[in-house]
């Protein structure tokens, strides 16, 4: 260690050796022994805690210099601007601007750049404009600081704004101006100004810029100009991981998933080096392309390679796990997120408990959600929906209490939530006093939340009153408010009002097939067969193509898919005649099948067996058929046949053969609504 009464010169040597190889310890030690060091001294000092990232510890420095009544020179006071930049200390940053005013260094273009640069990564526009503007030279670093001050905060407008202006004053843009100001042009997807820039590109000689052309590929990607991205990318000389990546994204964003992984293939080839964040984005393409197996098959080859999932890979992967019908790798992520500590993590844990909520685990959900040390508004409000989604409306109502007492704030998606909740409950009132309070938090009522009212009115077969609220609500009433009153007339029999909202519907949503059907139903079960066939020759005129109803069951990791009337499964005689002996069943136990919604003119006899053909029972009955000792049957539906879902024929009936044969069923509906049939019926 040196010792003190060493010449100055050696001294200053050796601090600069020490802080140039990061020995901030020896650095400071060396420093300290110095009787009265110079602006030259504390500068290398300063420089090096922000370089090697002691940034407060740099700005601490700069207290202490001050505290000793030391006036600072122009390169310090860059120094210390440049670890404000870092921290984005606006108010240390603030006052070293009033003080490099103070001293008089107000005009040096150096500091001004540093001045401008710090400002801007402080997201403090006005002072970065202010220090520009007062620069009497302005320097190609002055423009391209202005310049990434406005993208870096949101301006991309104003930053192609003062590019242009860059080039009218006469100074010449260089590489790092304009890859600082291309992903401007991304943002605003202005093609014809991310042109204009690529031909100064050319014209000077800038393509081999790796960040250049990176920023040129990620520009022809996010205008959905593919083939001139991939052009651009395959004129690169070098590439970079970012270069790979951006053009990844693009073909995965523009549903090129073949191309895509060709793409990650070729980089896998080239021996690119792949980092977390390029897993990231195949993971999220395959997800994003509904390739969910392939993403679970990159999650497994990434942590070969490996690489850890972050919170990113998690958050991405839980919704996937209910797209695959698959709880077991939802169930393997909430054991990779609890091995690798990430339950602290508020967004992994908010993915979990909507996971589970979704594939019909509201227990596990609930545990997951108490477990969690911490909640915010997302999610109160992923609680408040899965109870909703489950028909736990008094569960709903009570978590936005609990969750107004401890003092997180509701917004909009949290009173849609509660407000479904109530509809599905037929908490009437209580939905009505939740829909009046929204005000009161600050939170303004917009059309979802007036169509749940109207859904909570309609529900509960107060049908002019919901017609009524509609007329009176403040925007056009929307086709979600028209479709709520247009299901319950069918349950409640009021064809007048069908037709009305029926007709609001064709005019707002002419290609639903789902309106047509609906109305053509409710005159058939009135018995009105001519205005059926009118309205089934209309949807055939219009084009309209109905989807077809069909549920699937997915036992022991193998998925098997029923429509309505289905025979085409190898044990569909063994399914139909199971149907038969616990419709017998349950007759002999008491339960009368509602044959109101099977819609042929039929008598009763044939429409008792017609109900036996849908594709829920189907599927439910192949699953009884093969429990092989599970509790929990799990029917996946892309359409609800059965019409308004709680008190149609085949819901009471799925509850009839729960309570006679001792298992539980959840119906997943994959249009994003889930109930689990033994809590919503009861």
């Amino acid at each position: 260690m040196l010792t003190a009464n060493i010449p100055t010169h050696l001294s200053l040597r050796f601090l600069k050796i020490h802080c140039n190889s990061g020995d901030l310890q020896r650095a400071r030690h060396v420093f300290n022994q110095i009787p009265e060091p110079d602006l030259r001294a504390w500068t290398l000092l300063i420089s090096a805690h922000t370089r090697h990232g002691f940034v407060r510890e740099a700005i601490n420095l700069y207290a202490s210099l001050r505290a000793r009544n030391i006036a600072p020179d122009n390169l310090l006071l860059v120094s210390v601007a440049k670890a404000c930049a870092v921290l984005g200390d606006l108010r240390n940053a603030t006052e070293l601007h009033n003080e490099a005013i103070r001293f008089g260094f107000g005009l040096d273009v150096s500091l001004g750049n540093a001045m401008v640069d710090m400002f801007g990564k402080c997201k403090f526009v006005d002072g970065a404009r202010r220090v520009f503007d007062a620069m009497p030279v302005k320097d190609v670093i002055s423009w391209t600081s202005i310049c990434s001050c406005y993208v870096r905060c949101g301006l991309p407008r104003q930053g192609l704004v003062a590019f242009r202006e860059m080039g009218l004053s006469g100074v010449r843009p260089n590489a790092v101006t304009v890859s600082t100001v291309l992903p401007a042009c991304s943002e605003l997807r202005d093609l014809n100004s991310g042109r204009e820039i690529h031909g100064y590109v050319v014209k000077h000689g800038m393509e081999g810029n790796v960040f250049v052309s990176s920023a040129l590929v990620k520009v022809y990607a996010s205008s959905v100009s593919i083939k001139q991205a991939q052009k651009v990318f395959d004129q690169m000389s070098q590439r970079d991981v970012v270069s790979w990546n951006v053009l990844l994204t693009a073909y995965f964003d523009n549903r090129e998933w073949e191309k895509g992984m060709a793409l990650f293939s070729r980089m896998r080839s080239e021996g690119v080096r792949l980092d977390g964040a390029l897993w990231n984005a195949v993971i999220g393409g395959c997800l994003t392309n509904g390739e969910t197996e392939q993403a679970l098959k990159m999650l497994g080859m990434m942590q070969e390679s490996g690489f850890k999932p972050n919170q990113i890979t998690v958050t991405s992967l839980l919704p996937a796990c209910k797209d695959l019908e698959s709880l077991r790798a939802g169930k393997e992520v909430h054991s990779y997120i609890f091995r690798n500590c990430l339950m602290n993590d508020l967004a992994s844990t908010t993915a979990l408990v909507f996971m589970y909520a979704k594939c019909g685990e509201l227990e596990l959900s609930r545990r997951v959600f108490s477990l969690m040390p911490e909640k915010d508004t997302v999610a109160w409000n992923t609680m408040i929906i899965g109870n909703s989604m489950h028909g736990n409306g008094g569960e709903a109502l009570l978590l936005y209490r609990n969750m107004l007492e401890s003092g997180v704030k509701p917004n909009s998606v949290t009173y849609t939530g509660v407000l479904c909740g109530c509809s599905h409950s037929r908490l009437v009132d209580e939905g009505i006093k939740v829909f009046e309070s929204m005000r009161d938090h600050l939170v303004e009522p917009d059309a979802d939340h007036y169509s749940c009212l109207v859904d909570i009115l309609s529900r509960a077969g107060r049908l002019e009153e919901a017609y009524q609220f509609i007329q009176r609500m403040p925007m056009e009433p929307t086709a979600s408010a028209w479709g709520a009153l247009l299901g319950a007339c069918r349950v409640h029999k009021n064809v007048e009002l069908a037709k009305i909202a029926a007709n609001r519907l064709f005019e707002i949503e002419p290609d639903n097939p789902g309106n047509y059907v609906l109305l053509s139903n409710i005159f058939v079960t009135a018995q009105k067969w001519e205005e059926a066939s009118e309205t089934r020759k209309l949807m055939r005129d219009r084009g309209v193509a109905k989807t077809p109803g069909c549920s699937w069951v997915q036992l022991r990791n193998r998925v098997y898919t029923f429509v309505a009337g289905d025979r085409s499964n190898e044990h569909s005689e063994k399914i139909y005649k199971f149907l038969k002996e616990m419709g017998e069943k349950m007759r002999l136990a008491g339960f009368v099948p509602n044959t109101d919604f099977v819609l042929q003119d039929v008598d009763q006899e044939e429409k008792v067996g017609t109900l036996c053909n849908h594709s829920e029972k189907l599927a439910v009955a192949f699953a009884m058929l093969n429990l092989n000792g599970e509790s929990t049957i799990r029917d996946y539906v892309n359409v609800n046949e059965c019409g308004y879902i709680m008190q149609d024929q085949c819901h009471p009936e799925f509850k009839a053969l729960e309570s006679l044969d001792g298992f539980r069923l959840i119906i997943v509906d994959l249009r994003m609504f889930a109930n689990d049939i033994s809590k919503v019926i009861r």
